[in-house]
């Protein structure tokens, strides 16, 4: 079992940055991949990054290369999306998941094993 809690959301404006984390308990933290997704308004959970577990490999959707970065930090079971240059289609429910099976980083939804409650990011402007 794990446990993920996500936090950092909020209402921002344009260019602005936000930075998400996600806090995971239960499973050794180490030992699994990590993904970041979002869900705007009337759509499906869209796959934003997702890193494996020693942080070296990453994966990222085209919508957020070069703007968006995922990191983990280990020791402290947490992990990270740094947001930058945010725009409106931005907007959305974003979610942390973990993904128990060994292997490089997917890009799958349904790979996802472990879901949090998401966390609210709002860009106006």
């Amino acid at each position: 079992q794990v446990q993920l809690v996500e936090s950092g959301g909020g209402l921002v404006q344009a260019g602005d940055s936000l930075r998400l984390s996600c806090a995971a308990s239960g499973r050794t933290f180490s030992s699994y991949a990590m993904g970041w997704f979002r869900q705007a308004p009337g759509k499906q959970h869209e796959i934003l990054a997702a890193v494996d577990w020693s942080g070296t490999k990453t994966y990222y959707a085209n919508s957020v290369a070069g703007r968006f970065t995922i990191s983990r930090d280990n020791g402290k079971n947490t992990v990270y999306l740094q947001m930058n240059s945010l725009a409106g289609e931005d907007t959305g429910v974003y979610f942390c998941a973990a993904d128990l099976e060994v292997g490089p980083p997917s890009n799958i939804v349904y790979d996802y094993d472990y879901w949090g409650q998401g966390t609210q990011v709002t860009v106006s402007g």
